[in-house]
């Protein structure tokens, strides 16, 4: 029995000396006070230990297996008593409440509770479409002169634009004269037959003027002065500015030829592209807050009025509307925005908005939403309740509140997902690996959908360690079984994994030189991000993986511009590790097409002891996260070879 209990604890030893993340060279003196590190804690287990353990292995290297004590010939660190068999089970880790306590292990709760899913757009501001008006010739004629006679002039409704010479508005005009002198002797005509003949005349000759683009106070001018003119002018029939100018002083217009455009820009509409996975988290009527570039520091407000039903193929996007007052004029057609919509979540990841629960909204125009049964401002139909409209769809059922955990207590890889789980019940600290069904992701948490109950406790903090202490007892890693990638093959393929090649190439710069502590060649890398990205070609691919990649590229473009915006290279290298997780899963699905090989390498004492990953050319460890202060601190997970075919080995 007392040999089971050392060669328990002398486990434990080996996994938290392992996670306590002991990443230097080690020098003559280091390794003596290891010698004397172990020395205590077999002191402290007295009256547990009995002999030396057999044979001695080191932490980041587990293939090492040496029978004296002394410094890992790989990497030079303290190597730890290495200890045969141990719990039965392959997917149970055991170990004491000091070793626990040194590997920084922390467990949280799972807990049901509504959180909310950021969805982030980015578009332009436009013109709204129902408030553009095309004003254009009611009648054949020559264009005498533009009152208006450029772009961007702004004009009230019956301000003069055009005059315009036509023989047929004389012709009209003079017919209108002669009627109403015939209406006017026609008072004394005997035959009610003949006066109402008369009549009929005179109101159709007004009718002709009006349709032909004179204004009532224009056709009583006419009548009043009893004369006819070869010109007419042509007013404005709405307030707005003038976006295009159509034609020339002099040019020849038939009916219908248009003249100018106007657009009333009281009123914009806001066109945001969501990508395709984001669409389940959107409603009608949702709230949206926007920031635009030529307003820094402000945040605008709107809602949801229209979600495009159709995606872009190339992008897949689907077009996104937000209606926003523009009375003040600070808004112009063509600014650049970013939006957000936070999409509060329910059970199975059901978007909660009850906003339109018990409204009436207009079928044909969504953005008109009452409180009660009416008609519709703008086209004057029937409001309908918006539950018929299918607008709330599943607030109801997802009112249940989802299973969350942190996202640090998830180790994703590839298209798995493994958590550890504390044991109750056990004298000992005791966990178990476990492969759970994420669902997606909101802020720092995520839902689950399967693989936990409420009030299990999770390891949120150390879990990779807890992994990598199982491969040092020759225990299955919960993160390297087979079967966790699908391989892509096809020409399409081939051309779409040498379009990373840039992005590769940017990413591996900005992590060399976070790595040398240079700034100023990590920004210059940076920079050249954006016209990396753009140069992929995915339109090749299967929709699947398009989508993984339309994700991951917004991923990537979201992490650049936070990066853009630090100041300082310790700032720098925060947002440096939302690029390396999307760059990260690139490189699992994808591959890559470079000559050199490249590793996920990992360093557990990153982020104070949160840990964090990177992508780098090598085996040999250049972290970016400490860069000379701890170089070699961390460990290489995985090696892949170019082309994607052969993804190498988790070590």
């Amino acid at each position: 029995m007392s040999k089971l209990i050392q060669g328990l604890a002398l486990a434990a030893g080996a996994a938290a000396l392992f996670a306590a993340g002991r990443c230097s060279q080690g020098s003559g003196d280091t390794r003596a006070a290891g010698m004397d590190e172990h020395a205590g804690h077999a002191h402290a287990e007295a009256g547990k230990v009995e002999s030396a353990p057999a044979l001695w292995t080191c932490p980041m290297h587990p293939q090492i297996q040496l029978p004296e004590l002394g410094p890992c010939p790989i990497c030079e660190m303290d190597l730890v008593p290495m200890v045969a068999g141990g719990d039965d089970d392959p997917r149970v880790l055991q170990m004491t409440e000091s070793a626990k306590a040194l590997a920084g292990i922390r467990t949280v709760a799972v807990r049901r509770k509504n959180v909310t899913r950021p969805v982030r757009m980015s578009g332009k501001v436009d013109f709204d479409e129902t408030a553009v008006r095309t004003i254009s010739a009611w009648v054949a004629g020559r264009v005498e002169r533009l009152f208006v006679d450029y772009t961007g002039v702004r004009v009230n409704e019956g301000d003069h634009l055009v005059s315009l010479y036509s023989p047929a508005l004389l012709s009209a005009q003079e017919e209108l004269i002669g009627a109403k002198a015939r209406v006017d002797s026609a008072e004394t005509e005997s035959s009610e037959f003949l006066a109402e003949s008369t009549r009929a005349s005179y109101r159709s000759a007004r009718e002709k003027l009006g349709l032909w683009g004179l204004t009532k106070a224009q056709i009583d001018v006419i009548e009043a002065s009893g004369k006819a003119s070869d010109e007419i002018t042509l007013t404005s029939p709405t307030t707005g500015v003038v976006t295009k100018k159509l034609v020339e002083e002099g040019a020849y217009v038939s009916t219908g030829t248009e003249i100018y455009q106007i657009a009333d820009l009281g009123q914009l509409w806001l066109r945001l592209d969501a990508y395709e996975q984001d669409l389940a988290w959107l409603r009608y009527g949702q709230p949206v807050l926007v920031e635009v570039e030529a307003l820094p520091g402000e945040t605008l407000e709107g809602r949801i009025s229209f979600i495009d039903p159709f995606i872009d193929e190339t992008t897949r996007t689907a077009k996104v509307r937000v209606n926003i007052d523009n009375s003040g004029g600070r808004l112009k057609p063509g600014m650049f925005i970013r939006a957000v919509a936070n999409s509060r979540i329910g059970a199975k990841g059901r978007v909660l908005d009850p906003y339109l629960a018990g409204k009436w909204v207009s079928p044909m125009h969504p953005e008109i939403v009452k409180d009660g049964p009416g008609v519709c401002d703008v086209c004057g139909m029937d409001l309908v309740p918006a539950e018929e409209l299918g607008l709330v769809e599943g607030v109801e059922s997802g009112t249940e509140k989802p299973l969350v955990i942190p996202t640090s207590a998830a180790l994703v890889t590839g298209r798995r997902a493994v958590v550890y789980v504390e044991v109750p019940g056990r004298e000992d600290p005791t966990y178990e690996g476990r492969e759970v069904v994420l669902g997606p992701r909101a802020g720092d948490e995520y839902l689950v959908l399967e693989g936990l109950e409420e009030n299990e406790r999770v390891v949120m903090q150390g879990a990779f360690r807890l992994d990598s202490a199982m491969q040092i007892r020759a225990k299955p890693s919960m993160m390297s079984e087979p079967g966790d990638r699908r391989e892509l093959k096809g020409p399409e393929v081939d051309l779409f994994r040498e379009s990373l090649d840039g992005l590769y190439g940017a990413y591996l710069d900005v992590q060399a030189a976070l790595a040398d502590d240079d700034e100023a060649a990590a920004r210059t890398a940076l920079s050249l991000v954006p016209e990396a990205l753009a140069a992929v070609s995915a339109a090749g691919l299967r929709a699947g993986p398009r989508t993984l990649w339309v994700e991951e590229q917004r991923a990537i473009d979201d992490a650049y511009r936070k990066m853009a915006a630090t100041d300082g290279i310790d700032a720098l290298r925060v947002p440096f590790e939302d690029l390396s997780k999307a760059m990260l899963t690139v490189a699992r699905e994808f591959g890559h097409a470079r000559e050199a090989d490249l590793s996920e390498a990992y360093c557990p004492m990153a982020f104070d002891d949160k840990g964090a990953a990177w992508l780098q050319v090598g085996d040999v460890i250049d972290n970016p996260y400490f860069g000379a202060s701890m170089l070699r601190c961390g460990v290489v997970r995985e090696t892949m070879t170019a082309s994607g075919h052969d993804h190498g080995s988790v070590r």
